[in-house]
């Protein structure tokens, strides 16, 4: 059978109970072994002279035992003598059998490999590998470079030296039942990349004179072979995905002009040109018949919401139901307030859902959609409730989508399924998404960016000072609320736990009002009842607090214009892009407003880095990126997406380089060769590309 169908199995001296560990880090086939790489070489293909080793050297050394036994310190230890002619070492073993050390006896000769370290008399090895050598096999080391495999618990490195090496026996018995390369030779040839198989058996055993550093940095040629192949099914895959959705019937919105018009003339702003052109797009895709799939990008309070109702507004118009959904119910709630103020003077009703909705109210609400009564309903994830029915939804709009993974869109699509049409879909971020992240985890959607902010924004000035230092910025919050203006406090803790976040806002806040005597504080976090969180928003928004002590809830969509402070505590724990997001909710104003985050030292270098980035830029993309760099792409995106998008090789941030490359080839493949994308996906996403269907 064909490598990918071979179970591990198949491999001999893999039984049942190494094949479970395996499954542990994906490893199924014998094809998943070829892809298990090694992360790090060493290079056992020279003996050392005893006499040239140096502390911290990984070193093959050659010997005869001179001696061994064993000491009763603090530990039991059992030291073996050893010696080559040109000096002499000690291996130290805490861990011996009686057996063992019978054969560790003098005259026997040893090849052993491990870190060489400074002992209290001489250099040590401790716990080396090693191994008896005959006077034939002396001198004699490793013929290729040695791998060290990524692992899990009771896996040792010399399993998979063991499992590999049976694996590329395999692939050298070759015919079909070897790894099939699918790319056209001129592909190859035009990228200078090696075949399949040849990459594979160099990464897995390269010869001696292998170029380290370019192996551990991932730029070889070989590595680049199987990066290349992998963001090119990733391509593929996405591409198809594109092309069903494209072919799916959706509803054509027309609009007539009638409501979109009124709520124009409503606004008390004009539109920025970069909404203008959104709006445009947005509306040409809804007037054609196949389902818009389109991410609007937009920096921190650059008017996506906006944007988001005039689209909604052409649904209604067009007689369909639109669907919101956000990931939080701070969020859901900021959005409901919104749309409310500018659709239900328009007679186009606004209704509320969210999972904590129960008995009468909920079935009236469910009803009323069902019914078709409320056009427009906004709403947490309990949206996708099963028992959530819509007469005609034509729109769903998805903010920061990056929160939800794929399953719960497809599953707010399929409410739509029984009109036989399926809905347009409209997701906003205002987490910039690199262009190259973009490239890859968004290959399905078409991009809009609304990259110009609103007139009479003011640029927020950002500090960062550390916590030695609390007693100024109390005082700085006392100046702020004396000049009539408000003030965010931020709690972070990298704990995960809801629960101590909240602790640590609740003593941030007794200590603030102790301080600060004179002013007005409220406290916001995540465990509070929805209507306590309302009353202290609402408090803020109207001027009834000075100062709002709130955990990182208030990241995204709380619009107060006379807030100009915001005070940031542990910045070092959190993303650039969060902490872009949190500085956004000052600067609303046209008064100049500060951002001070105070860390707590010590400052690791990249923290120091990463605060240095978001002091110096107001760039959301360029933020983004750096974040990118800095922290990689599972972090930038978020877990959900990127557990969709996981790579077994390639890596989004060290291999942007080849996108535009893989974009072309994605391209060739489909038009010219299109029996190799089918085996392509399934080589590389396998089991995975079920999410295509999202």
């Amino acid at each position: 059978a064909a490598l990918e169908r071979l179970p591990v199995t198949a491999l001999k001296g893999v039984g049942p109970r190494n094949a479970e560990k395996l499954a542990a880090v994906g490893v199924h086939t014998v094809q998943d072994v070829l892809f298990h790489l090694p992360f790090r070489y060493q290079d056992r293909t020279r003996v050392a002279p005893m006499g040239q080793l140096r502390p911290g050297d990984e070193s093959v050394v050659e010997g005869e035992v001179q001696g061994a036994e064993v000491r009763f310190g603090r530990r039991r230890s059992l030291l073996v003598e050893l010696f080559d002619g040109t000096g002499l070492i000690l291996l130290r073993f805490f861990h011996f059998s009686a057996a063992q050390q019978a054969g560790l006896a003098r005259g026997v000769r040893l090849r052993c490999f491990g870190e060489v370290r400074a002992g209290p008399s001489s250099l040590e090895m401790i716990h080396p590998e090693y191994q008896v050598v005959t006077q034939a096999d002396a001198g004699r080391a490793e013929a290729s470079l040695t791998p060290v495999y990524p692992t899990t618990e009771g896996l040792h490195q010399l399993t998979w030296r063991g499992i590999t090496g049976r694996a590329l026996e395999r692939l050298a018995q070759g015919g079909d039942g070897g790894l099939r390369e699918w790319l056209p030779p001129g592909l190859l040839r035009r990228h200078g990349l090696p075949e399949l198989a040849d990459a594979v058996r160099y990464l897995h055993r390269p010869p001696p004179e292998a170029p380290v550093e370019q192996l551990v940095a991932g730029r070889h040629p070989a590595q680049r072979r199987l990066v290349f192949e992998e963001l090119l099914a990733h391509q593929l895959s996405l591409g198809q995905l594109r092309d069903r959705h494209r072919r799916l019937p959706a509803p054509a919105m027309a609009g007539d002009g009638s409501l979109t018009g009124r709520l124009r003339a409503a606004l008390p702003f004009s539109l920025t040109g970069a909404q203008e052109r959104v709006i445009e797009e947005i509306q040409s895709d809804l007037v054609g018949a196949h389902p818009m799939m389109r991410l609007i990008q937009g920096d921190v309070g650059s008017g996506k919401t906006v944007v988001a109702a005039i689209a909604a507004l052409q649904a209604v118009e067009s007689g369909y139901q639109v669907a919101l959904m956000a990931p939080t119910e701070l969020l859901a709630e900021q959005h409901l307030r919104n749309l409310r103020s500018w659709l239900e003077p328009l007679g186009c009703e606004v209704a509320w859902l969210t999972g904590r909705h129960k008995g009468r109210r909920r079935e009236q609400r469910l009803l009323e959609l069902e019914t078709g009564r409320v056009p427009v309903v906004v709403g947490t994830h309990a949206l996708f409730s099963g028992d959530v029915a819509f007469q005609r939804l034509g729109l769903v709009i998805i903010d920061e989508q990056h929160r939800f993974g794929v399953h719960q869109r497809m599953a707010l699509r399929r409410k739509a399924e029984g009109l036989g049409l399926h809905p347009h879909q409209l997701i906003m971020t205002a987490t910039p998404i690199p262009r190259t992240l973009a490239m890859t985890a968004y290959a399905d959607l078409d991009l809009s960016t609304i990259d110009e902010l609103p007139p009479g924004r003011t640029a927020v000035e950002t500090l960062v000072i550390s916590d030695a230092r609390r007693d100024e910025v109390i005082e700085r919050v006392a100046a702020a609320a004396a000049g009539g203006r408000q003030v965010y406090w931020v709690c972070t803790l990298i704990e995960e736990s809801e629960a101590l976040q909240c602790q640590a806002a609740e003593e941030t806040f007794s200590l603030l009002e102790e301080a600060l005597p004179g002013l007005r504080v409220g406290l916001l976090h995540g465990r509070m009842k929805s209507d306590d969180k309302e009353a202290v928003m609402t408090g803020f928004k109207e001027g009834a607090l000075d100062l709002l002590v709130a955990t990182t809830v208030i990241e995204v969509g709380v619009d107060v214009p006379n807030a100009s402070l915001m005070v940031i505590e542990n910045p070092e724990r959190l993303g650039l892009a969060q902490l872009h997001q949190l500085r956004g909710r000052v600067g609303r104003g046209a008064v100049a407003s500060h951002c001070v985050l105070m860390y707590h030292p010590p400052l690791s270098g990249q923290a120091r880095e990463r605060l240095g980035v978001l002091r110096d830029s107001t760039d959301g993309f360029l933020i983004a990126q750096k974040d990118l760099e800095l922290r990689g792409a599972g972090e930038v995106l978020g877990t959900r997406q990127t557990g969709e998008m996981q790579f077994r090789i390639a890596d989004v941030v060290r291999d942007q380089g080849l996108l535009p490359a893989v974009q072309q080839a994605a391209r060739e493949l489909s038009a010219s060769h299109p029996e190799v994308v089918a085996p392509l996906v399934r080589r590389w996403i396998g089991q995975r590309a079920d999410y295509i269907n999202a």
